[in-house]
């Protein structure tokens, strides 16, 4: 069996190309937009063309808040820094979450290790619509930095993927999902 490895220099020049097409994408789409959403032509140009460089993305059952905020992070990340951030996870409904803890318990070998990368369903809150597995790394990073003007967080420090929409403000940074604490460290919304 043989191994693939991607080259890490390859990957970021095809990273920056998806970059450059996807903003050039969103500065051509500007004046349709503008036409058909005068207010918000920017974000919607955004939109249409995040849409096409992540065209699986599924936004559907995240909280109102939590997709408002998370668009507007994506839509500055895009038009002030050039950098995309795409959405590999939003909501999911308790079975799924169900399925995804139960395979990991296979994995790992018990529910205790599982709780390292996942939680059971009633203690997820991407069953409840607030939490975004996001990528790419840079988008990641660029969220890290700027994401609290959007009461958006990294929640734990094994998953860089991982945030949740917190209004109220920063929640405990937290080593992984299962930490001590978890479930009492704020209202699922």
């Amino acid at each position: 069996m043989t191994s693939v490895r991607l080259d890490p220099g390859r990957a970021l020049r095809r990273d920056r190309w998806y970059q450059a097409v996807t903003r050039m994408l969103a500065i051509a789409l500007l004046p349709v937009a503008f036409v058909i959403t005068p207010g918000r032509a920017r974000r919607t140009a955004c939109q249409w063309a995040l849409a096409v460089r992540f065209p699986a993305e599924d936004l559907t059952g995240l909280t109102p808040a939590t997709r408002a905020a998370f668009i507007a992070a994506r839509t500055q990340a895009l038009w002030q820094d050039g950098e995309l951030i795409g959405l590999t996870s939003g909501h999911r409904d308790a079975g799924e979450q169900e399925r995804l803890f139960a395979e990991e318990v296979r994995r790992s070998g018990s529910p205790a290790a599982a709780r390292l990368r996942a939680l059971p369903p009633d203690e997820s809150r991407h069953v409840a619509g607030t939490a975004l597995d996001v990528r790419p790394v840079e988008g990641s990073r660029w969220l890290e930095r700027y994401g609290a003007r959007h009461h958006l967080y990294r929640r734990y420090d094994n998953e860089w993927w991982h945030f949740e929409y917190w209004p109220a403000g920063r929640p405990e940074r937290l080593p992984h999902p299962g930490a001590v604490g978890h479930r009492l460290s704020g209202p699922l919304r």
